[in-house]
C-alpha cells in the first residue's frame, strides 16, 4: 500500500524539477528511510520511479501532442532540452 501510494504522488508530481524524496515521504505520511525501506523492497529507487514518470509523460507528449522537445522538457520537470534529450535517449 505504502508503495502505490509513493507512485501516485510521484506521478502527480514527476514534473516538479524541486521534487525530492522527503516531500513525496511528508506526502504520504511516512518517513524517508521507510519510504527508502519500501522501494528497495520492490527492487527500485525514488530517483528511478521519477525517471520513468517522467520518461512516460514525455513519450506520450511527443507522441501524441507532437509538442517541441523543449516545452516536453519544461512539462516534465527538466530546466534544459539537452539534458532531458540526453535522459530521454538513455531511457
Amino acid at each position: 500500500m505504502l508503495f502505490e501510494e509513493a507512485l501516485i504522488a510521484i506521478g502527480r508530481d514527476h514534473a516538479d524539477e524541486n521534487l525530492s524524496l522527503g516531500r513525496v515521504a511528508r506526502s504520504i505520511a511516512t518517513s524517508r528511510r521507510q519510504l527508502q525501506r519500501v522501494l528497495r523492497e520492490h527492487d527500485t529507487s525514488f530517483r528511478a520511479e521519477v525517471q520513468s514518470a517522467r520518461m512516460a509523460h514525455a513519450a506520450d507528449l511527443l507522441g501524441r501532442e507532437r509538442l517541441p522537445v523543449s516545452s516536453v522538457a519544461r512539462a516534465v520537470g527538466y530546466r534544459q532540452a539537452a539534458q532531458f534529450s540526453k535522459a530521454f535517449r538513455r531511457h
